[in-house]
């Protein structure tokens, strides 16, 4: 698939920024979980609380400067529809018993049903994560915000739920891209392989 140059840039951006936010969100629980387990310590960034939260707080400005640069470039030139539209539950279902099945086709060049799903899933787990971590920040100048999730201790939960969204929809495009080696050069360069070339 062909990905435009600022579609490229913004995805490693986001690449990049997201683990950062995840290894160092996985810090900041560690020093008050809110279930029965922690982190191992190789796998979060910042050394300890307060430099988690740092780390949290200046990769939190790069994510969202990315995300808006992606969200308006996606809204306004016709992205999002083209890519990522429509959503028809009925193609879902079909794609995802395909999927269940190992028969589920892959067409250069667009997005199946249960892919379009995820990503729209995704940005909107994004707009979830985002609200969260600002109520958590700011929980007395956006207590309406924090009031709207449930309170602060919601805050948390929804915070860390929308993570763990986040990261299964990581793996699972890791495994995709593992499962369909092809589709990476187009992320890279932009170009497609010859076989996907129309």
């Amino acid at each position: 698939m062909r990905h435009p140059l600022l579609v490229r840039i913004t995805h490693w951006i986001n690449a990049f920024a997201m683990v950062c936010m995840i290894m160092s969100g996985w810090g900041i629980y560690n020093a008050s979980p809110l279930f029965g387990f922690r982190f191992p310590q190789w796998a979060t960034l910042g050394g300890w609380l307060g430099g988690s939260i740092a780390w949290h707080l200046a990769v939190m400005w790069l994510l969202v400067g990315n995300g808006l640069v992606y969200g308006l470039y996606g809204a306004l030139g016709g992205h999002f529809r083209r890519r990522l539209l429509p959503l028809r539950p009925r193609e879902m279902l079909a794609d995802i018993v395909a999927a269940l099945r190992l028969r589920l086709a892959h067409r250069a060049g667009t997005y199946n049903a249960v892919q379009r799903a995820t990503y729209v899933g995704v940005l909107l787990l994004g707009i979830l994560i985002l609200a969260s971590g600002l109520a958590l920040w700011k929980p007395v100048q956006l207590h309406g915000l924090a009031g709207l999730l449930g309170g602060y201790e919601a805050a948390r939960r929804v915070h860390f739920l929308a993570m763990a969204g986040i990261v299964g929809f990581t793996l699972l495009h890791l495994v995709m891209v593992a499962l369909v080696p092809r589709t990476l050069p187009g992320m890279i360069t932009g170009g497609a392989l010859p076989e996907e070339a129309p």
